[in-house]
């Protein structure tokens, strides 16, 4: 069964960092896969802000390079997104999945971030 957990959101002034988790199954989906980080603002449409590639390049949309990090443990089948000096503008519900959208998967339920002023 497909299934994509994401964990790790939370209320946080800004400024202040968060660690994002998302933890994937079944491994032989997601390991073979370039994997990214979304994000879903209220009224806007989902968006790509990260993404790493099966062999380690990363990249990252204009507004958040520099602030964040993202990370994988195929061990683990988890992919991490760390956030640091967040803004009220990250403020987002924050999913993870497959990158190339003819092998990505359902949505998981995501992880809600709200960074106050």
């Amino acid at each position: 069964q497909v299934r994509l957990v994401e964990s790790g959101g939370g209320l946080v002034r800004a400024g202040e960092s968060l660690t994002l988790s998302c933890q994937y199954s079944p491994r032989n989906i997601y390991n073979g896969n370039d994997m990214g980080w979304y994000r879903q603002a209220p009224g806007k449409q989902r968006e790509l802000v990260a993404f790493m590639r099966r062999g380690g390049d990363r990249n990252f949309i204009d507004s958040v390079s520099g602030r964040f990090a993202i990370s994988r443990d195929i061990a683990k089948n988890t992919v991490y997104l760390q956030m640091n000096n967040l803004k009220p503008e990250d403020t987002a519900v924050y999913y993870c999945n497959v990158v190339d959208p003819r092998v990505r998967t359902n949505w998981g339920q995501g992880t809600q971030v709200t960074v106050s002023s």
